[in-house]
């Protein structure tokens, strides 16, 4: 066989290879559900609280728009998403969909044409969800949720990451669709704060550190690196494993249950997008499942070590200030624009506005969030718990780059905290992200 004709041959197995993958790409496949669940009649009562559970309006309603129509935009790698109309509308929603087809959606990405859906929806952690909590879910968006006619905005993102076929092949080697098994070593709430963690909560989305192809390097819970924190939509989301500075090791259950109830609590409090969680999904929990989910991350061990913060409590700095020896800009611009509510010591003011000393999203390896927040303001949610919606202004306006940087590494470094200065190009890069 002469050169020309190997070409040939090796040209045409590849057109083989990639048609036959294609072609397996495109067969839409099978849900999985029990035979038994046919049997089963769905409780819409429990699928209004699985909405709620799963936050599902989050993402799917835009502020002052009907519930569920979608239209929500979303930031990623391969360019901008725009949530899906899931109300019960035949043209633009989900009217037309039997169950098998929402359970292949919620589990596998995988829309009844056979169009594969971007993990931006977190089916990666759906797929944990039980047969059950989806029966009463889809029973609620089909008869508890009013119609509405929105159609999906398209997604401009060019070729070929626009293309969705190979997508198929993202699933083929990071998706884990297997239900949540409990841990029989463990008690009935671990496991039912497992099951929310992993699954309807989907924590791991945007706490979990990500891997080349965009994927959650852990979706069960199976190292120390799931729910370790990482960079995500613009924020930086905290380590929520038992860390004592930036994790969580020094709050107790009752501090965790009491931030997912309220958006507050003695050690830090919610911004960005964590505060819509609160608002609207977590704050509605049971008081049993804020517990068992508080379980839940008690149990984790600590992350990995290297190049993470520490906190040891101490008034060094209190004492530096107070004799007139602060000579930082950073310090300068605190005492300036900040003391007057996270006060000199950086305690703040309880469940009003946040302590400093020992914040883990003040500890952060990645500041992102941290100078955001300095930069833009935020607002705490209003809810049942604590229902004054108290807000820090913004300062992007009134200092420069360096400025920000200058007092960001401050609060990082002082009162026990011991975290990475800030550079003015890190707060360039936010602030331009921002703006955008």
């Amino acid at each position: 066989m002469n050169a020309r004709c190997s070409w040939a041959v090796a040209a045409l197995a590849l057109v083989v290879a990639a048609a036959t993958i294609r072609a397996s790409a495109l067969h839409v496949p099978n849900p999985q559900i029990a035979p038994l669940l046919a049997e089963r009649k769905p409780d819409m009562e429990h699928g209004k609280y699985v909405a709620v559970l799963g936050d599902c309006a989050a993402c799917h309603t835009v502020a002052g728009g009907q519930p569920f129509a979608g239209g929500n935009p979303f930031s990623t790698p391969a360019g901008t998403v725009y949530s899906t109309n899931i109300t019960p509308d035949r043209d633009s929603g989900i009217g037309n969909y039997s169950f098998e087809d929402f359970v292949r959606v919620m589990r596998l990405g995988v829309t009844p044409d056979g169009t594969r859906l971007y993990p931006a929806m977190p089916y990666t952690a759906y797929a944990k969800v039980s047969d059950e909590d989806l029966q009463d879910l889809f029973a609620y968006l089909q008869s508890g949720v009013v119609p509405a006619h929105e159609p999906h905005q398209p997604s401009p993102i060019a070729w070929p990451l626009g293309i969705r076929w190979p997508l198929a092949l993202w699933n083929l080697a990071f998706q884990d669709d297997s239900r949540f098994v409990a841990d029989g070593s463990k008690d009935e709430q671990w496991n039912r704060g497992a099951y929310l963690v992993q699954g309807l909560g989907h924590c791991g989305t945007c706490h979990t550190p990500r891997g080349v192809a965009f994927e959650e390097v852990d979706v069960a819970g199976k190292s120390d690196l799931y729910l370790s924190g990482t960079q995500f939509d613009g924020t930086s989301p905290i380590n929520l494993r038992g860390n004592p500075g930036d994790g969580l090791g020094r709050w107790s259950a009752s501090d965790i249950a009491e931030l997912l109830r309220s958006g507050r609590n003695p050690h830090s409090a919610v911004t960005g997008p964590m505060a819509d969680v609160v608002r609207d999904s977590t704050q509605y929990m049971t008081d049993l499942d804020a517990a068992a989910i508080a379980t839940y991350l008690k149990s984790l061990s600590p992350a990995p070590e290297d190049h993470r913060a520490t906190f040891a409590a101490n008034d060094a700095t209190i004492h530096t200030i107070m004799a007139g020896d602060e000579q930082s800009a950073g310090g300068h611009i605190y005492m300036d624009s900040c003391a007057a509510c996270h006060r000199l010591s950086g305690s703040g003011e309880r469940l009003a506005f946040p302590t400093l000393a020992g914040n883990s999203s003040v500890l952060n390896s990645d500041p992102t969030s941290l100078i955001a927040v300095i930069l833009d303001g935020a607002r705490l949610p209003s809810t049942a718990a604590a229902p004054s919606g108290l807000a820090m202004p913004p300062f992007g306006w009134r200092y420069d780059d360096a400025d920000i940087a200058e007092v960001a590494t401050f609060v990082r470094a002082n009162w026990g905290n011991a975290a990475p200065p800030v550079t003015g190009a890190e707060v360039a890069k936010v602030r331009k992200q921002r703006s955008d």
